[in-house]
């Protein structure tokens, strides 16, 4: 299952993001966290001491190579863009730890974590952030992830998280909403960006001082959708030692949070992995790469994406 934790910046998505994927490690799930903020905290919040990984947003040449591996539709990695679906000889990649990109890009921390890549002064005026989260898209397009196994992304912050197709690479996306009135004004303007491409999105309150606070937030979510709330994160002891290096184990987690988090993660259980998932995934796929390549990819690479599409190819459904 993946997962993306979205919100405005502030709201605490990436401390959420963590303390998720460290909940799903303590269980004995496969996790991978994925750093896909311009800001890159993410393996702070995880526990990560030492340098950070290798970024998989500045190695793309290696990833498209290796991805495309001997597709006859793909004769280079200089041709492939974010939205490349694999086809027939692409090499699909999962979620052991000696997957090969796994091996080269995912640092050893409590959850193995990889990252997009900061936003170098190289790249500013000449591109955007979205040249390295493309990376992460691209990942996705190729990753088979089986049963009790997780991908946690921590995504870009406010809407921007819809300026590529990454977001509808999720089984569930989760808004961190403050009981503030420009919080939920975030969450209506995802919901809107949601609903038009059939996205399950979910909010996780957080900052949340007292009841008075959760029932406000309760009602102002159900105005949009009744029922979205998934549950409230209040001020946190755990989280704030975490965030000074000292984490206890997540066993240890205030009680009413917790609960909160097993709401998400039962929430993400909860969508269908039905034998019609894989193709549906696939089609998304296809839509968004034709897209980018009318858009601007047939011009940038100097031929036709849509021949990158392979009419027989199928992901191989792991077994449960």
């Amino acid at each position: 299952m993946r997962i993306a934790f979205v919100g405005k910046g502030g709201s605490g998505k990436t401390t959420s993001a963590a303390v998720f994927a460290r909940l799903l490690a303590a269980s004995g799930h496969r996790v991978v966290a994925v750093d896909a903020d311009i800001n890159q905290h993410l393996g702070v919040a995880l526990g990560h001491e030492g340098p950070p990984p290798r970024a998989m947003g500045t190695d793309l040449p290696w990833l498209k190579d290796h991805l495309r591996g001997t597709n006859p539709r793909i004769p280079s990695a200089d041709v492939m863009i974010k939205t490349t679906p694999p086809g027939r000889g692409s090499r699909l990649v999962h979620l052991d730890p000696d997957d090969e990109v796994l091996r080269r890009y995912a640092a050893p921390a409590e959850v193995p974590y990889v990252v997009t890549g900061e936003f170098a002064e190289s790249d500013i005026g000449v591109s955007c952030y979205h040249s390295k989260t493309g990376a992460v898209e691209l990942w996705l397009n190729h990753l088979v992830d089986g049963p009790g196994e997780y991908v946690v992304v921590d995504m870009t912050a406010g809407a921007d998280a819809f300026a590529s197709g990454l977001f509808t690479r999720f089984d569930l996306t989760v808004l961190v909403c403050e009981p503030t009135r420009r919080g939920v004004g975030v969450y209506r303007q995802y919901a809107s960006h949601a609903a038009e491409f059939g996205v399950p999105l979910r909010v996780l309150g957080n900052k949340v001082t007292d009841t008075a606070d959760e029932e406000w937030l309760r009602a102002e979510v159900d105005k949009v959708e009744p029922g979205a709330l998934l549950g409230c994160v209040h001020h946190s002891a755990w989280v704030r030692a975490a965030e000074r290096g000292t984490a206890a184990p997540v066993a240890e987690l205030e009680p009413v949070n917790r609960a909160a988090f097993e709401a998400v993660r039962a929430a993400l259980d909860a969508q269908p992995r039905d034998d019609a998932f894989w193709d549906r995934y696939h089609r998304t796929t296809i839509d968004f790469h034709l897209r980018n390549a009318a858009a601007w990819g047939n011009r940038s690479t100097g031929t036709d994406l849509a021949e990158q599409i392979d009419p027989e190819f199928t992901y191989p459904v792991p077994v449960s």
